[in-house]
Formats: C-alpha cells, structure tokens, sequence
C-alpha cells in the first residue's frame, strides 16, 4: 500500500513504515503530524485517484529528527574575465517515518 502525498509544496511517495526527508517541517523531533492532501492511494492494486484530493483520507507520520543535507557546491565563472564566485549550500530537512495511510 503506498499514497502519493503533497508535503510542503512537492509531492511525495510514501508507503507505511518507511521515511521519507523533507523540507523542514513546523514540530519538535517525536512529535506526530498528519498530511491531508492526499492524491492517490493504491490500496493492492486498488487505486482511488482525488480530483485534485481525495477526501478524508490523510497519512500520519512522527518527525524523527530535523537534520541538514550534503553540501552543495554552487561555482560561478566567466572564462577570461577573471569572475569566480564559489558559494555552499546545505538544505535544512526533516527525517518522518509513516506510520499510516488512512483511506
């Protein structure tokens, strides 16, 4: 059983038991939060597709801690104008474990 759900403006495709990283989300490390927008659920072959969500349904999940990501390098450079610009990056983000799919 899986649901593709909308977490903070992007889309994601959670099953029960599994984690997923986020954006930062609002809430303490252990605290419960639950997603409504929810826009498909495949319950074993059976799928219920929401226009543009489906209604009732949510996904509850616990945040297990907020962490950041890699470091990404951004590098700028004009080939013989002597321009370099080396600049770094880390994403914050939030580790959920899915606890459950509610259809």
């Amino acid at each position: 059983m899986y649901a593709i759900v909308e977490i903070a403006g992007k889309q994601f495709k959670v099953e029960q038991n599994k984690y997923i990283y986020t954006h930062r989300l609002n809430g303490d490390a252990g605290s419960a939060i639950t997603f409504d927008k929810v826009m498909l659920i495949d319950n074993s072959g059976k799928i219920s597709v929401g226009l543009p969500n489906i209604k009732g349904a949510s996904v509850t999940g616990k945040v297990m801690e907020h962490l950041r990501d890699e470091k990404v390098i951004v590098f700028k450079k004009k080939r013989r104008k002597g321009y370099k610009r080396k600049n770094g990056h880390r994403q914050y983000l939030s580790k959920v474990l899915i606890e459950s799919i509610n259809a």
